[in-house]
């Protein structure tokens, strides 16, 4: 499966926003510290399925947080 730019520019964005080092983000999502290196360093878009969940996953949820920490507001 491929990651678009736009999937690895807000995982990108969310590991900025949680201050997360490559290691944080690596036991966060459960992806290999290498294979995300290789996501953002090296344009590796092709990634196998289990990967693409993973990081999808980890982005739809972190993105739910965010949306009930706004409506408890």
């Amino acid at each position: 499966m491929e990651l678009t730019d736009q999937q690895v520019t807000a995982i990108k964005r969310k590991r900025g926003e949680l201050d997360l080092s490559i290691v944080g983000l690596a036991n966060a999502t459960g992806v290999s510290k290498w294979t995300l290196i290789d996501i953002f360093k090296h344009d590796h878009r092709n990634v196998n399925s289990a990967t693409f969940k993973k990081l999808n996953d980890w982005l739809i949820n972190q993105y739910n947080h965010d949306l009930v920490k706004e409506v408890n507001k």
